[in-house]
This record gives structure tokens, sequence and C-alpha cells, in this order.
């Protein structure tokens, strides 16, 4: 329960998330691959409903076993990353293509994209089983918009801990000449000489850090309302994948 919590405030708090809910009457929601039970469906309809009240819910699951009744707003049918011929403005995929090899995500992000209303957005996100280190990709019907990594202040040591829940597309691009390897390190140095901002406790601490990161030139994404969670959000550009052999990344991901 609440597992996927962090990356739900998240997205009733994004300007862009907020203005697709906002801009039809009974906006249409997918989640993708809920899982065993639908207790998060369910959190993510209640917390959706705070910005679009009439929100209209969709779980999709592969395994027929797992479709059970709806109510509330929420129903639940047979169907994956082809969204079963819904098109909706927004799609959750979490703890999903984790489970693919990573040739398999362009064509999954394709398949959501082609049934995405046009102006809808995708998270593509993974989490531990508690839901304490999250980390999710933004789409919109095109291409990467930006990747986030959140996490519980008081659970996690160094930025870069979160790495073993890259979504699949970085998860094994976490290696020395990759974009997010880079972005991971510079993070954990910011981290570490904010170090005199501790007493202040962990979210003070890591906004020094952000603030530190933009000032090396990496255009992070400040909130300027008060966040449970510490979050760092950057552009895709700032991590989109070289070029290399997916065998060979997997051989050397580097989780710190």
């Amino acid at each position: 329960m609440n597992r996927l919590r962090r990356g739900d405030r998240w997205l009733v708090h994004h300007p862009d998330v907020r203005r697709v809910l906002q801009s039809t009457p009974e906006p249409l929601v997918a989640d993708v691959g809920y899982g065993s039970t639908p207790v998060t469906t369910f959190e993510l309809a209640a917390r959706l409903r705070a910005v679009a009240p009439h929100t209209r819910v969709v779980g999709l699951e592969i395994d027929p076993a797992r479709v059970v009744t709806g109510g509330d707003g929420v129903d639940f049918a047979y169907g994956g990353f082809e969204l079963a011929g819904l098109h909706p403005v927004l799609v959750r995929a979490f703890n999903v293509l984790r489970q693919y090899d990573e040739a398999d995500v362009p064509a999954a992000w394709a398949a959501m994209q082609a049934g995405l209303a046009p102006d809808g957005l995708i998270m593509d996100g993974t989490c531990d089983e508690l839901g304490r280190r999250c980390a999710w990709i933004l789409l919109d019907k095109y291409r990467p918009l930006s990747l986030t990594l959140a996490w519980d202040p008081h659970s996690v040591t160094t930025p870069s801990d979160v790495a073993e829940r890259l979504p699949k597309a970085l998860i094994h691009r976490n290696v020395p000449g990759e974009r997010i390897f880079d972005l991971l390190n510079l993070a954990d140095e910011c981290w570490a000489r904010a170090a005199g901002y501790a007493p202040y406790g962990p979210r003070q601490r890591w906004r020094a850090a952000l603030l530190a990161m933009r000032d090396r030139g990496i255009p992070v994404q400040l909130s300027r309302r008060r966040l449970r969670d510490c979050i760092l959000t950057v552009d895709w550009a700032q991590v989109a994948p070289e070029r290399h052999s997916v065998k060979d990344l997997r051989e050397n991901t580097v989780f710190s």
C-alpha cells in the first residue's frame, strides 16, 4: 500500500500533468501492469482526482486472472502496452518494463505512444519494494522528456543509491562514459559538499546539493513548494544513453 506514492505526488504537482488532466471534462488515465492486486490503481485515482475530480482510471493487466471488478470510477481490463485500444491523456507504467530486456524498451514506448491522446503523457517508472527509492521517465507522444529520481530523505545515504532502481532504459547505462553515470557521480559529490547542511535535515541538505549541481551547469528542476521527498529531475538530454552493446553494459553496470 502506498508503494507508488512518491510518483503519484510528483504527478499531481507537475504543471504539464495538471494541464492534460484539466484540459478535458473527464480525463482518462491508464495504469499499465498494476500487478496481483489493484491497490495502487485506486490510490492513483484518488490522488489524481484532487487535481481533476472526474478522472476515470483503467487498470490494465496482461494476466486475465488479475483482471478484477472495478468500482468508484476505476475499471480494469485485459491489456498491456497497446493500452487495450484506449486513448488516455496519462499512462502510468510502473515496475513493468523492468521485467523486459533493454532492447524491448523502444517498442514498448512506441506502442504506448501510439495509443496516447495527442497531448498525453507517459510515466515509465521503477521503485523498490517499499517505494523508498524510485525513478521514472516522463514521455510525451513523440519522445522522452525527463528523468526523475525520488527517495525517502531518511533511508538513502547518497543519491547514487537510487541507481539500482533506474528505469530499464537506463539501468545498464550506469557505467563510465554514460551521461547517467556522470550525473549520479556529480550528485554524490554535491551531496558530500553540502554536509554542512546536515543539521538542518536531509531535505535542506539535498536542496543545497541541487543548487550546487545547478552551479556546475546541470539544469536541474527546482520546486517552489515544500517537498516530502528528495527529488532530482533533469531533462532527458542530460541522461540520454550513448550507443553501446547492451551485453557489454550489463557486464559493467555500476550500483553505488
